[in-house]
């Protein structure tokens, strides 16, 4: 099987089910990565071990028990089991790729690329909900500003309605002309 083939069958949506958001980090979890880089996760776990200096904290780092708790009770994982028995490694962006470098196969290579290329449009589409939400905020101060003047302008209408009700009488405007009677 080549690696074209690889990359081919397997979705965006089955790898954007495998990123997780974890202490505020868009972040895959190494039996994940394994699977899809086609190696076994003890292996994946040992070359992260034997190359730490290659794996800084904003690369990678370990759940806490609960952290884990969490992924099981959130995100519909059968057990901690599933989660590999120990505590699992998390990778973010940067740690997949550098992942991919140490691990050095073919596989692990084409899949990077396209798993960067997913974080890369999450992020897009991160940002074109932001620009929307910012847009429908400076809408909403409108429409109150719109309703406010609509009511003043309300409210001045009922005044002359009231005015005109009940005038107020007026002298009459001229010349007034003395009788000498």
């Amino acid at each position: 099987m080549t690696t074209e083939n690889t990359t081919v069958l397997i979705p965006d949506e089955r790898i954007m089910d495998k990123i997780y958001l974890i202490r505020e980090q868009k972040v895959m979890l190494d039996r994940d990565l394994a699977e899809l880089f086609s190696v076994k996760a003890i292996r994946l776990r040992e070359q992260v071990k034997r190359n730490p200096d290659k794996f800084p904290s904003h690369f990678m780092f370990q759940l806490t028990e609960s952290e884990v708790e969490m992924m099981v009770s959130h995100f519909a994982i059968p057990s901690k089991k599933h989660l590999g028995g120990t505590l699992p490694y998390v990778f973010s962006e940067y740690g997949v790729l550098q992942l991919a470098n140490v691990l050095n196969s073919p596989v692990a290579v084409q899949m990077s690329i396209k798993i960067i290329e997913i974080f890369v449009r999450i992020r897009q589409m991160l940002t074109n909900n932001l620009s929307i939400k910012l847009e429908i905020e400076e809408i909403k101060k409108k429409l109150q500003n719109h309703d406010k003047n609509i009511e003043l302008v309300f409210s001045y209408l009922d005044e002359l309605i009231t005015k005109q009700e009940n005038p107020t009488p007026r002298n009459p405007v001229g010349y007034k002309i003395k009788s000498n009677h």
